[in-house]
């Protein structure tokens, strides 16, 4: 695969594409400044990013809109150019919530189409305007998953011209099974985001959604912050790998420039989150070396199969994706 800055969208099964790289905007909206993810949406695009992950859940999709429509109305781009993906959260699974929420996305971007929509959890909770529904003890109401329901209401959103492709994310191969082996499927999901990156290259799930034409969107692809309130400490710092370290020394590259070079040349799309210019410009900087097949396979023997992000607090949730084997 011949990647360049200028050219590095992979295929989807429904003949759209999507870029291999985009930048991730989830911020803490407690501690995140306004005009954070406004500013480096906007450094994104001036470097030569044209995907840009988001969601109504990081509070932000007001910001990112902005920016895309200034770059789009100072010639930067065209909106054709620009790749956006947005998310369903939790509490909009019933059918008849789905076309709504999405349309909040769109009127929050002031964008009329997203690129691509996905069911950001499987794990439905009680329908409402709360994002977090609690009970009196404070613990997250659930709400019965059907998760062919919501993907019908999905296909509508499509054939309505509001996504131009349908995903999902941190679903597992039976929750994938149950979207594709559904009577009267219409659109199949073009892409699963999960958690991908060499201390967790998730080879089951790969290989699983390479059979089946869906591209693997991997997040947390230089690991994550440190945050013990939803991130697993068991596993080391990736980027301070001695393997990824030595090769990052060999090509004049960052370990981190190493460790989503590894996922791209393997067809896995990085989204890494920054709001640092500097890293979000270093980031991008992945496409003027490669690595070799056996440098591949010795990053691929790196796996440990653990999760950074393991989301144990909806652990008991019936459609916890992370139970199963893969």
């Amino acid at each position: 695969m011949d990647l360049t800055a200028e050219s590095h969208s992979v295929p989807l099964s429904d003949r759209n594409s999507i870029p291999l790289i985009g930048l991730g905007t989830y911020g803490d909206p407690d501690t995140t400044p306004k005009g954070t993810a406004y500013e480096s949406v906007k450094v994104a695009i001036e470097t030569g990013y044209r995907h840009i992950d988001g969601a109504l859940l990081y509070f932000n999709e007001h910001e990112v809109g902005q920016a895309i429509r200034e770059k789009i109305a100072d010639g930067t781009v065209k909106r054709e150019d620009i790749f956006y993906c947005g998310k369903l959260w939790n509490t909009f699974h019933p059918p008849e919530l789905v076309r709504p929420a999405l349309e909040k996305t769109l009127k929050t971007l002031k964008l009329d189409y997203v690129d691509l929509y996905i069911v950001e959890m499987p794990t439905a909770f009680k329908p409402g305007d709360n994002l977090y529904p609690r009970d009196e003890n404070g613990k997250i109401i659930y709400h019965k998953t059907d998760l062919c329901a919501t993907w019908e209401a999905l296909e509508a959103c499509k054939d309505a011209g509001l996504a131009k492709s349908l995903g999902v994310s941190n679903f597992n191969k039976r929750q994938l099974e149950l979207i594709l082996n559904k009577p009267g499927l219409k659109h199949k999901p073009v892409s699963n985001q999960i958690e991908c990156h060499p201390y967790f290259t998730q080879p089951k799930l790969f290989e699983y959604c390479r059979q089946n034409d869906i591209v693997i969107v991997g997040y947390s692809p230089l690991g994550t912050s440190r945050d013990p309130s939803w991130v697993n400490l068991k596993c080391p710092p990736l980027l301070e790998d001695e393997l990824l370290v030595s090769l990052a020394k060999k090509y004049n590259k960052t370990p981190a420039q190493v460790a989503l070079r590894f996922n791209v040349q393997r067809g896995v799309v990085v989204i890494p989150k920054s709001f640092n210019p500097v890293r979000i410009r270093e980031n991008f900087q992945i496409f003027s070396f490669s690595l070799s097949d056996a440098e591949m396979r010795a990053i691929e023997k790196l796996n440990k199969n653990i999760r950074f992000v393991e989301l144990l607090m909806w652990s008991d949730h019936p459609e916890y994706p992370f139970h199963d084997d893969f």
